[in-house]
């Protein structure tokens, strides 16, 4: 029997790293191929990490690099996204839109993903096994349920993301009909990434990244590959776009 690879992209994320243990436990036979801008600890012996830039050189490099692998893909799970940093945080109003702060959550949350599967688009259309690949998204980048306002830049980046997604799925339908794209709401985690937010969480709505990973493999198992791009939150239900 034909060993499974799963690939984790953005790998050093909280969730990302509670997914690879996640993967380890369901399926201790399978290979993890873990992706991140720098080194990671290593816990699995089934695991192998390589570094790889955010440009669209570094991406195609690490692809070619992984593309025997590749032909045996049961997952694919992309992990990156910025809200925040030293520099930059969520505007609260107009006057608070940045140039810069625009540039750089566009990269991280709308581009990059978007050239990893530009990247592995050739080498999926090969494979005739399916394969799910998920990029993590936000429930705020839906148009329809904006009822608060601010956070501009996060939402249009997460926003922009779906589209391109959503746009994807409809080549994939065509090229690589055996590859099912999804779009997760892991809901607020505890993680760095939502550490500044939390003291506006409700009381039960902090989920560990270890709920957030058991969640998100699970509903990974029970998508269908129909050339249809799912947009879902960590329970499972659609969101509207």
């Amino acid at each position: 029997m034909t060993t499974q690879n799963h690939f984790v992209i953005g790998a050093s994320a909280a969730i990302a790293q509670s997914f690879i243990d996640r993967l380890h436990q369901q399926d201790p036979s399978a290979h993890v191929y873990s992706i991140s801008q720098q080194d990671i600890k290593v816990h699995h012996h089934n695991q192998t990490h390589r570094v790889s830039e955010h440009n669209e050189g570094s991406i195609a490099h690490t692809v070619d690099m992984l593309k025997v692998p590749l032909q045996n893909a049961a997952t694919i799970t992309i992990f990156n996204g910025q809200l925040h940093n030293q520099e930059f945080t969520p505007e609260k109003r107009l006057e608070d839109i940045s140039e810069a702060y625009f540039d750089w959550i566009f990269k991280a949350n709308t581009l990059t993903p978007i050239l990893w599967l530009k990247a592995l688009a050739p080498h999926l259309s090969k494979i005739r096994h399916p394969c799910v690949v998920t990029c993590l998204s936000a429930r705020v980048a839906s148009i329809n349920e904006n009822e608060l306002g601010g956070w501009y830049c996060y939402r249009a980046s997460k926003a922009a993301l779906n589209m391109m997604f959503k746009t994807a799925s409809i080549e994939y339908k065509r090229r690589a009909k055996t590859t099912k794209l999804v779009l997760f709401h892991p809901g607020t985690t505890d993680s760095p990434l939502s550490k500044p937010f939390q003291k506006n969480v409700p009381q039960g709505k902090l989920f560990t990244p270890d709920f957030v990973a058991e969640r998100l493999y699970d509903l990974i198992q029970t998508r269908v590959i129909d050339g249809q791009l799912d947009y879902i939150d960590w329970q499972g239900q659609t969101i509207s776009w």
